[in-house]
């Protein structure tokens, strides 16, 4: 049975159509990260299961249950905010017991609860403090220790590490993570972060405009993007996406870059032949275009090496991000920290082709 079922979900507010017949299956214990950009509905959504808003149409299962006509604290949910909301007048132990004393567990249920959540987070430390006394990481775990301690079938997340340094956030997603792979938990997750998406997820639903663009594995959104907008969505840097056309060239299709002697020639998937003669948006990560030393694979053609002429150096430390000249194109490469290009210079790079993704100009939609 799924834990979650989102059937044909429309939203409307006004005259606005915010979710545009949303279809999502969860099975229990994914981790589902739902990701786009601001306004493209995603909380919506989150805000659609919890019950803190109503749909215009459309269905929502929790565990084989409908709950559209049900209240939020009957759904078994438990929700984590973005703004933490803890009472601040309370100790980190009120905050964590208050849903609890409501629902009228009896005391001795509710130190059990404290007890094994606080371990859990690493919190006990903290169970007798009030949240100004606490730092944005440990009101955040407090936030997640009140959710953790009504054991539901389903646990909810709305951004909750954007008010987080760069360094907490990532110390956070690690705890996060871990939390996942002990609990077993069922989770919906929602964030503009593709990093948080990519490394928190089971399943990715990627949104746009009360679309889902996408619904994959992360390595298969990563990989093999359904359109153009996921490919240039998703990844940082983003995806090379570069105007190309197709040609039969010695019995194989090539994808080609630029005109003349300048030209740049991809081999590309046989599934590509249909598209000979034709225009073409040619997509590859930036990691699959190095210092022509890189090993990407001993296979026969999976590697091109290409002259390009290089306009910026991006040092990063762990590596160095190169903005290379493609013909009329601009494409980013990922090099080694220890390569040192000069700028206006032409340098040789390494492409790894078996990477490479070809949509359809107009639609934008995967070719292959």
């Amino acid at each position: 049975m799924a834990a979650l079922t989102i059937r044909d979900v429309y939203k409307r507010f006004h005259s606005v159509e915010v979710l545009k017949g949303i279809d999502l299956e969860m099975d229990s214990g994914d981790f589902t990260v739902l990701v786009g950009p601001s306004g493209c509905g995603k909380s919506t959504l989150l805000n659609i299961i919890a019950g803190l808003e109503r749909q215009s149409s459309g269905n929502i299962e929790i565990g084989g249950r409908i709950v559209d006509n049900i209240a939020p604290r009957d759904r078994d949910i438990a929700m984590v905010f973005q703004s933490y909301a803890l009472y601040p007048s309370m100790t980190v132990r009120q905050n964590i017991t208050f849903g609890m004393e409501c629902r009228n567990v009896p005391r001795v249920q509710r130190d059990e609860a404290v007890g094994r959540v606080a371990k859990l987070l690493q919190i006990e430390a903290l169970l007798d403090r009030k949240p100004g006394q606490l730092s944005g990481g440990q009101r955040q775990r407090v936030a997640m220790g009140r959710a953790l301690v009504r054991d539901p079938l389903l646990f909810l997340f709305d951004e909750p590490l954007s008010n987080l340094d760069a360094q907490l956030r990532a110390e956070m997603r690690i705890e996060i993570k871990l939390l996942h792979q002990r609990l077993g938990s069922t989770i919906v997750y929602v964030t503009h972060d593709q990093i948080e998406a990519m490394t928190l997820a089971t399943r990715i639903a990627v949104m746009r405009q009360g679309v889902v663009q996408q619904f994959a594995d992360p390595e298969t959104v990563y990989n093999r993007p359904a359109n153009l907008f996921v490919a240039r969505f998703m990844g940082a840097p983003p995806m090379n996406t570069l105007a190309a056309r197709l040609e039969a060239t010695r019995g194989r299709t090539v994808a080609v870059i630029g005109y003349g002697e300048a030209a740049i020639r991809f081999p590309v998937p046989p599934e590509a032949e249909g598209w000979n003669g034709r225009d073409v948006v040619l997509g590859i990560r930036p990691e699959c275009i190095a210092e022509p030393t890189r090993h990407f694979s001993d296979l026969p053609g999976a590697v091109t090496t290409i002259v390009a002429s290089v306009e910026m150096v991006e040092p990063t430390g762990a590596e160095t991000i190169v903005v290379l000249r493609l013909g009329d194109e601009r494409a980013l490469g990922r090099v080694s920290p220890d390569v040192r290009h000069r700028l206006s210079e032409t340098a040789q790079f390494a492409v790894d082709t078996r990477k490479i993704s070809l949509f359809d100009p107009a639609s934008g939609d995967r070719i292959t």
